[in-house]
């Protein structure tokens, strides 16, 4: 296999030296193939591929769809799966991470006007750095660091965090944690969330074995950094608190107004999997041990659950979050609690095997202890069990996913509750989910139930739950049935015999039991664990085994129950209906379900029970005949043929030859039909003895032998006798089906045990010792079926005997085709069905001879050494000597199959039918059999997948680790079989064809332009599986499909074509050949002769699909021409891996001499292809849709390395004047990338600089950055002769240099084009010195419009396309273009304004290096409309003059646009004038301006700051909205926390609490000043209905909406220094009555401080805000407010705020239980349940004393005494605080519960709202116990069960 290795790689070097890349994927994909065979590779081999692969993808101007797949190859070679170990180490493979980040620049950044939208390349060169950032070498972290940070600022950090963690190496993270960690902290963005925790996670598993990195505090995190980590998961959840039933964070909405070109990178982040491996790989013994163990502690003892901080932490975020598992809790956030409960829960099970094994390198100190694991098994069961029963499946899937992990683990802790509800849950059968939540738990936790060597204590459950899972067997409820079968094939496959073992009571057991090492209950000093239900007695071992034993006995009655409930199932399915003749897709699933069951079930049966039921199952099959079962009772009698097909055979065989004959000797499917029908009831019997036959060919070849005979005489019978379509279908696929028994390879004995062990006695005598049995791969016995000489002999004699005279019939009906009726028809069709189902069954019988193909490339430029070609392995061929008589004979038929095939094809009857559409039939049979011929080789693709897809679930479904060496015998037998499966799929990829198969292949393509759709269809299938199987099969076809589009071709035969060539292969490959790719284009643009509609959608959609293969890169990348040293340099690395041998030296000889003529002609190619487009563009008789067509295609031929032709500008620029909108969109969008490709020619300096975008203008200049914080000074003095318009860093950093442009003085232009475009640039100019373009173009812009655009937005196209020509050509027509927009600015018309505004900012921006004079004319003429303008300025066209305004300073320095900026700030701004819109004008052009000056202007920034604050109190809304932006936009531009170098941020992250500033407010003195004048603003309010123009209500209004505005953005945390001072009135502000709208944005801001992470020493400050309020307010509207508010604040940030701060809190709502409102001290004993469940369990004792003396001290005088009301408040305030302890149990029952009862129960009858406070949480413990009510009653004695009644329903008036 490693010469096969070889051979590939040798001819990938050859295709890559000869930049041959249209073959390139070719061999690549050979490759994969050659991977799937699982052989080694030497890490030197494969660490040079991966280079050369890497080298590859960075290759500049390749196009996209090969960088993908050159990615896709190098993934495949490295195979780093998350879960497997890597195959090459960073020791062994060291990449540069320069080219990738120079290339990846390209993709981030692109040049605005050659950007196209549909192009993203972006995410798979991120995911190449993702996959190779581990051989980055670290030492080039630091240059990584400097080449990134610089680039970080406000707008760029959402691009620039995935670039980080993308490239950044796992190795010295003392470098960029801290920087990372305070970027974190500085930005409110689910983007950087999401990223951010997938890193750390990984990071956390890469160090799991703190050698590379010292562990810390918490794994390697120190404790200030797992505090975040930790308030992240928490926030990750979702949880609704409090009355945020909404999402938890303004991340979301934040991300939504970051830079846009950020949304293109996308990734899927598994966040939850992220967050699991974060505190699985965290965990250690780090800390002192808390004592408590249980699940509720009890005591406030120092130290950590098991000694883990980490898993302290896990703890209280499930513990925190437990209610919410709860089905009646359930919501969105249900799905994000179970997902991350399913990947923790399987995280920890992979890393506690992973330290099982011998080599784990993990130190002992850091590994998990048995006390961590049963800690967490503790933590994780609730939650799980709770959410076991969750109303969504998929939560439910997720949530006994976790069980069957965490079972694994501690079976003893969780399988006796798992059992305990499976016993309720099955036997209440009228409760539906509940039942199917258990069986599929069940089926999880299989293997736990069924190995004694798991959990001890499980085997004896095993039968009582399989008799109570047979109700579940009901076709009424699909649903159940199919998990009820699921949940049956599950125990049994987990490996179990279904026998008797009480027939063996006598024997000694002693022996046969599995040895001590493998049991570890034998050791008599174990004793059965603690954790089992309290009912059940504790047994020993040879009593657990007794019973387990003596259980069995009962097997024999529930098979028999199992099958008669499936026969009972069988006879109530539903009539077969329909086109297909197929059951109901739901009885379908049901049916699917059974079959696997019973496959399992009697695969395991001891040979007593096979025979019982066997005889079973014959007595019903020979008894019954049911037309609704038919399939069903096959797909039962072939599980038992499966197990002993020798037994089965000899019992059915007879008996069904028998019944057939009986049947067609009666006329049984006599009636000649040729499509499918509904079943005849008279041929119910042929066709149920039919389906069992079939049923026992599937298995035993040799038994199959015995009866060749029969099965041959029955085989001519069947063919001569079943004349129905159903019938000799079914016929036929009796035959392929034993052919294919007989041919086959497969494993012959799939139990869990091997076969000498089977069948051994001791092992039937004590099988239940050895259930759950589990195999290392090289204890696996198997025993193969390959093809016997005898039953190859068998096959050539059914060839002889029933093929040939089938061919001899065929051929008689053929020598009459014209003279065909009915009856022929008929005879044909089932010939023909069994002619191809023989061979349909022979797909592994022989090995295809090589093959010499009919020459289809070119010899000037194609090598014929690298034509793909087919390696051949060693795959079970029955027949693979070309030299065996046998093989020739076989040889023989298959020609002579193929000769038939094709004359029927050329029939005259097949081709032209008199009778039409009844000769369909026939011709699709012709179809299928060519389909047989061509196709039936080896496996498919799909057969494949199957069989992966099937080994991955049955691998999957035991395992706790992917490095678990030990699995299910079947599991092991399952990938030794899709290892031959990949074998076989080599064989059939890559064929070569015969003439014969030629000529099959044109036949078929003939059919699949058939007049006939059904036939049609099914021939177009068929040629796309052949142009995939066959190597250059698709460049034999395309000339005839393209032919059949000419003129006066039949529209169906055009459709057919059409429908080819529509198909993505065949377009890619048609317009890559140099031969087709011309007739495709133009037959394709000449289809506007066939009018019909169906026919030119296919055009139009034809059209589109070949854009995407003629884009200027994939044009390119056919003759590329570029130098490629690095490529060059990883293949002599990889010759010197293989040897001088690698490269066969003629061949690469041949390759390099033609490599310049394939360019030649590639290149002509593309000069053809845009001439013949050209040209039918151009004529007058073309269509206008035709000629859109054709103007896309040029569009997309447009190159950049090429010049285009002047006839070319000239059709692009008339055309921007058509008529037709969508061609003249296309045409300026031609006419901008025409003019942007001169400009990159001509200032590119090389073809690399040309195709990554590096080309520089001639007036560019690199400006130093030697003084850091002068720089910005610099950026705004007028005298400076420098322009610096796109400022990309200087937030964290400065890059060394900044890119600059020189003030352009009065004179000459100083760029000069390109000379070879001169004449292209002379059309256009000659075209547009007329003017007449320029006037159609303004009239036609400013007709169009939507009539349901209300507010018509700027068009970006029209604005570059403006923009183009003004830098191409400069002023040349600036007078034509402003005497035709002059009118158009003021007029009244929005879309004439519009129109006109296009053009002014076109031209705008166009002017950059204008000369001065010209640029002046051009202000000038501007500033003198623009007061006129601003005038005009309406509602409706306010939206596209902000975006004029932005447009023209948008990445521009503002130097540059300095008139217009002067003329925006001295515009009048009066907060408080008469027209609100006036203002609302003026303010939102100033808003514009503002965001584009005051990032580089400070004293601007204050200036403005200041005027904004002070007229905070605008009356109208639309103001306030404006300060409350403009606010956020100054603060947000003047924080830029820049440092001078990289070491000195990188130094200030880890010693500085502050290094980015978020802690200081430059305008925080402003704020309070204005805050500290709201008390006083207050007092003097007016009275409704004028309160809302109140000064406080005014300006309380504007500071609300500032810090919403602000909490809402990227730069929340810089909110917090603002909004501390603030607190205090928003409190008061939320209790307003008499002003809603200042309550509900008060309300809502204080519900926003929890949305927004603050920086850790805030979280106490604000606590202590709230608390303070609360407890100093006289308002008890106040402290109601307030009181949800702190929950939610206290929840979120429950795990940075300090033991301090929790004091405080308890206190506050110990007091508020007091309150004198009784609002308040309800809305208290709420918060203080959820308090006490999050986080102060330890306080319950003493609180529920506390709150016991108090109810015992208060007790209630009469009414009429003064001081009921005091002693009724303290009564009320003791009985609340002691139902939030029981509320904040909803799911369980504590040992200090029940006695609360006598307490409670005593005061029911207390006048309210003491009495309806009880009664309301009786009410609510009824309802969240109610599920496990059976097991928590037995906690409460008589007593209190009654008093829990009295709570409920209060006391009996007759008691």
């Amino acid at each position: 296999m490693q010469t096969k290795l070889e051979f590939i790689v040798g001819k990938i070097d050859v295709c890559v030296r000869s930049k041959n890349w249209s073959l390139l994927p070719n061999w690549s994909h050979l490759l994969h193939c050659w991977l799937s065979l699982r052989y080694p590779i030497p890490v030197p081999t494969r660490a040079k591929l991966v280079r050369l692969f890497y080298e590859l993808a960075l290759l500049p101007g390749i196009e996209p769809r090969l960088i993908r797949s050159w990615i896709d190859d190098l993934s495949r070679v490295l195979a780093n799966k998350g879960d497997a170990p890597r195959k090459v180490e960073p020791e062994d493979l060291q990449l540069p991470w320069e080219p990738l980040w120079r290339v990846l620049q390209k993709e981030l950044w692109p040049k605005k006007r050659a950007y196209e939208s549909s192009r993203n390349s972006v995410n798979i060169l991120l995911y190449l750095a993702e996959q190779v950032k581990v051989y980055f070498p670290p030492s080039e972290i630091p240059a990584m660091l400097e080449a990134f940070l610089p680039l970080v600022t406000q707008s760029s950090i959402l691009i620039m965090i995935p670039v980080m963690t993308s490239f950044l190496p796992p190795f010295d993270i003392h470098l960029y944690i801290p920087v990372l960690f305070k970027l974190w902290e500085a930005f409110n963005s689910e983007v950087i969330n999401a990223r951010l925790i997938e890193f750390f996670g990984d990071l956390s598993e890469e160090h799991k074995t703190g050698s590379a990195v010292k562990w810390k505090d918490v794994g390697i995190w120190t404790d200030a950094e797992w505090t975040v980590l930790v308030g992240k998961a928490l926030g990750s959840m979702n949880v609704p608190v409090g009355a945020t039933k909404g999402s938890s964070t303004t991340a979301s909405q934040a991300d939504l107004l970051g830079e846009k070109l950020a949304s293109r990178i996308k990734k899927n982040v598994n966040r939850y999997r992220s967050l699991a491996r974060l505190f699985v790989y965290s965990m250690a013994v780090d800390s002192p041990t808390r004592n408590d163990m249980t699940e509720t502690p009890g005591s406030s003892q120092p130290g950590y659950l098991a000694g883990s901080k980490a898993l302290d932490s896990l703890d209280k975020l499930f513990t925190s979050t437990e209610s919410f598992f709860h089905p009646s809790n359930s919501g969105p956030w249900s799905m994000f609690l179970t997902t991350f409960l399913q990947a923790v829960a399987s995280e920890f099970c992979k890393r506690w095997k992973d330290e099982e094994l011998p080599g784990c390198e993990t130190p002992p100190m850091y590994r998990l202890t048995p006390a961590i694991k049963r800690s967490f098994v503790i933590s994780v069961r609730t939650p799980a069990l709770l959410s076991m029963f969750s109303k969504d499946p998929i939560s439910m899937a997720f949530a006994q996913g976790a069980l069957k992990s965490i079972a694994l683990l501690e079976p003893n802790l969780v399988m006796p509750d798992i059992i305990e509800r499976a016993y309720s849950g099955l036997e209440v059968v009228n409760e539906t989910h509940r039942t199917t939540a258990v069986l599929s738990t069940l089926s999880g936790v299989a293997i736990p139930l069924v190995s004694e060597r798991i959990w001890f204590g499980g085997q004896r459950h095993v039968l009582p739950l399989l008799e109570l899972s047979l109700p579940g067997i009901d076709l009424n409820d699909p649903t159940k049935t199919v998990c009820a079968t699921m949940f049956i094939t599950a125990i049994v496959q987990a490996g179990i015999k279904i026998g008797d073992l009480t027939r063996h009571v006598g024997l000694a057991l002693a022996s046969d039991a599995p040895g001590d090492e493998m049991m570890a209950v034998d050791k008599e000093d174990i004793t059965i664990p603690e954790g089992t239900e309290p009912g059940w007695p504790a047994l020993g071992r040879e009593e657990e085994r007794a019973l387990v034993r003596d259980s069995t006995a009962g097997f024999a009655d529930w098979v028999v129950s199992l099958f008669r409930r499936v026969f009972s199932l069988f006879e109530n399915l539903p009539e077969e209906g329909g086109k297909r003749n197929t059951v109901p897709k739901q009885e379908e699933l049901v049916l699917k379900s059974v079959k696997a069951m019973l496959d399992i079930v009697c695969l395991h049966l001891s040979d007593q029970l096979f025979d019982l039921v066997l005889k079973i199952v014959f007595d019903y099959a020979t008894t019954n005949a049911r037309s609704n079962s038919v399939r069903a009772v096959g797909q039962l009698v072939s599980c038992l043929a499966r197990v002993k097909p020798g037994k089965t055979v000899d019992k059915f065989l007879p008996h069904c030859a028998a019944q057939i004959q009986e049947e067609l000797k009666h006329g049984a499917s006599s009636l000649r039909t040729t499509s499918n029908h509904s079943a005849v009831p008279s041929d119910t019997t042929l066709h149920w003895n039919l389906s069992i036959l079939r049923a026992c060919l599937g298995y035993g070849s040799d038994s199959l032998i015995t009866h060749k005979q029969s099965l041959l005489d029955l085989f001519n019978l069947l063919i001569e006798k079943t004349k129905s379509k159903r019938g000799y279908s079914t016929s036929g696929g009796i035959l392929s089906h034993l052919l294919s028994t007989l041919t086959g390879t497969y494993p012959l004995d799939t139990r869990f045990v091997n076969s000498e062990e089977w069948d051994s006695p001791g092992f039937d005598a004590n099988h239940h010792l050895h259930w759950g049995r589990m195999y290392n791969a090289k204890d696996v016995k198997i025993e193969w079926h390959v093809p016997s000489r005898e039953e190859i002999d068998f096959i050539l004699e059914v060839l002889n005997v029933v093929g040939n005279p089938v061919l001899d019939k065929i051929d008689q009906l053929l020598d009459n085709g014209n003279t065909w009726d009915s009856i022929a028809r008929n005879d044909f069709c089932r010939y023909m069905r069994a002619i191809r189902s023989i061979w349909g069954g022979l797909a592994c019988f022989m090995r295809e001879r090589p093959k010499v193909p009919e020459s289809t490339f070119s010899y000037n430029f194609e090598v014929d050494g690298l034509l793909l070609s087919n390696i051949s392995v060693k795959s079970g061929f029955a027949l693979d000597d070309p030299e065996d008589p046998r093989y020739k004979a076989a040889e023989a038929h298959r020609v002579r199959f193929g000769e038939v095939i094709h004359r029927a094809t050329k029939t005259t009857a097949m081709r032209n039918t008199v009778e039409g559409e009844d000769h369909v039939d026939a011709i699709i049979s012709i179809a299928k059999a060519a389909e047989v011929f061509l196709l039936e080789y080896g496996t498919s693709r799909g057969q494949y997948s199957t069989q992966r897809k099937v080994y991955t679930q049955l691998r999957d479904m035991y395992r706790m680790s992917p490095r678990q060496k030990e699995r299910s015998r079947m599991a092991l037998l399952k990938r030794a079989h899709l290892y031959h499966y990949s074998r076989m799929y080599l064989n059939a990829m890559y064929r070569q064809r015969s003439p014969l198969d030629d000529k099959l292949i044109h036949d078929l393509v003939e059919l699949s332009l058939s007049q006939y759709t059904r036939l049609r269809r099914y021939c177009q299938s068929i040629v796309r599986s052949v142009s995939e199987r066959y190597v250059r099969s698709t460049r034999s076809l395309l000339p005839a499909l393209c032919d059949s589009l000419i003129v006066g071709t039949d529209p169906d035969r055009m459709k057919g074509a059409l429908y080819m060539l529509w198909d993505n292969a065949f377009a890619n490959y048609a317009l890559a050949d140099v031969h087709i790719s011309n007739q495709y284009l133009t037959r394709l643009l000449d289809c506007q002769h066939q009018e019909k509609p169906s026919i030119q959608k296919l055009v139009s959609d034809c059209a589109s699909e070949c854009l995407a293969h003629l884009s200027d890169e994939a044009v390119h990348s056919e003759a590329y021409r570029e130098d490629i040293p690095g490529v060059l340099a990883a293949l002599d690395d990889l010759e010197k891996v293989f040897g001088d041998s690698l490269v066969d030296k003629a061949l690469l000889k041949e390759a390099l001499e033609k490599v310049d003529a394939r360019f030649a002609a590639e290149t002509g190619k593309h000069e053809r292809n845009l001439e013949s487009v050209l040209a039918v563009a151009s004529r007058p008789t073309t269509h206008w849709r035709y000629q859109q067509f054709a103007t896309r295609i040029l569009y997309s031929l447009l190159q950049r390395d090429m010049v285009p032709t002047p006839e070319l500008a000239r059709f692009f620029l008339e055309q921007c004047t058509s008529p037709h909108t969508a061609t003249r969109a296309i045409a300026v969008r031609g006419i901008i990338k025409l003019t942007v490709q001169i400009k990159m020619r001509t200032y590119s300096a090389s073809p690399e600089e040309l195709w990554l975008d590096e080309w520089h203008s001639p007036i560019e200049r690199r400006t130093i950055v030697s003084n850091p914080t002068a720089i910005r000074d610099e950026m705004v003095d007028q005298t400076s002769n420098l322009y610096v318009d796109k400022v990309t860093s200087g937030f964290l950093l400065w890059q060394p240099q900044l890119k600059a442009y020189l003030k352009v003085p009065e004179g000459d232009s100083p760029i000069t084009w390109e000379h070879a475009s001169k004449a292209v640039l002379e059309i256009l100019g000659s075209l547009l010195d007329s003017g007449e373009i320029y006037s159609q173009l303004v009239t036609l812009w400013a007709q169009e419009s939507s009539q349901s655009e209300g507010k018509p937005d700027l068009r970006n196209d029209h604005v570059q396309f403006i923009k183009s020509l003004a830098k191409t050509f400069e002023d040349r027509h600036l007078d034509t273009i402003l005497n035709s927009i002059d009118s158009l600015l003021t007029d009244p018309d929005r879309f004439k304004q519009r129109a006109g505004a296009e053009v002014l900012v076109g031209l705008l921006r166009g002017s950059k290096h204008w000369p001065k004079q010209k640029w002046d004319k051009l202000w000038t003429w501007t500033l003198d409309r623009i007061d006129q303008i601003f005038l005009q300025i309406k509602p409706d066209t306010l939206s596209f003059w902000k975006s004029v305004f932005s447009s023209q300073l948008d990445d521009r320095d503002p130097r540059r646009s300095n008139p217009l900026i002067q003329w925006t700030l001295n515009l009048p701004i009066d907060f408080q004038g008469d027209s609100a819109f006036t203002m609302n004008k003026t303010l939102s052009l100033f808003g514009v301006v503002l965001d584009n000056i005051t990032p580089r202007s400070a004293p601007l920034a204050n200036q403005f700051f200041r005027v904004l604050l002070d007229n905070a109190n605008t009356g109208y809304n639309e103001m306030r909205n404006h300060i409350a932006s403009s606010l956020y936009i100054i603060i947000s531009a003047q924080w830029n926390p820049t440092y001078s170098s990289v070491a000195e941020l990188l130094h200030a992250c880890v010693t500085d609490p502050d290094p980015l500033q978020i802690r200081s407010a430059r305008y925080l003195e402003n704020a309070v000043a204005m805050v500290q004048r709201l008390p006083e603003w207050k007092e003097q309010r007016l009275p409704p209905p004028r309160t809302n123009q109140s000064q406080y209500d005014k300006v309380g209004l504007t500071l609300l909406l500032w810090m919403w505005t602000m909490s809402h953005g990227p730069m929340a945390p810089l909110m917090f220094k603002y909004i501390k001072p603030m607190l205090p009135e928003i409190l008061k502000m939320s209790e307003l009555n008499d002003s809603s709208e200042l309550q509900i944005y008060a309300s809502a801001v204080l519900y926003v401080l929890s949305a927004v992470t603050p920086p850790h020493e805030y979280v106490e400050d604000i606590l202590g805000h709230f608390v303070n309020a609360i407890k100093s307010s006289t308002s008890w509207r106040i402290r109601l407010n307030a009181l949800p508010t702190l929950v939610v604040f206290f929840y979120r940030n429950l795990l940075s705020i300090s033991n301090s701060g929790v004091t405080q809190v308890m206190e506050v709502l110990l007091d508020c239980l007091g309150d004198e409102n009784v609002e308040v001290r309800e809305m208290a004993s709420k918060a203080l349940s959820g308090i006490v469940r999050c986080s102060q369990r330890q306080s319950i004792i003493p609180l529920k004393n506390r709150f016991i003396g108090l109810v015992r001290k208060a007790r209630l005088p009469s009414r009429q005494d003064a001081g009921y009301a005091e002693k009724l408040r303290l009564l009320h305030s003791g009985i609340l605080g002691l139902c939030a302890l029981i509320e904040s149990f909803p799911y369980s029952v504590e040992p200090w519960m029940p006695p609360l009862t006598d307490v409670l129960a005593a005061h029911t009858t207390d006048p309210p709202p003491i009495s309806t406070t009880i009664k309301k949480c009786a009410s609510e413990f009824k309802k969240t116990h109610q599920d496990t009510w059976v097991k928590d009653q037995l906690l409460f004695d008589e007593d209190q069960l009654q008093n829990l009644s009295t709570m409920l329903v209060g006391t009996s008036y007759y008691a």
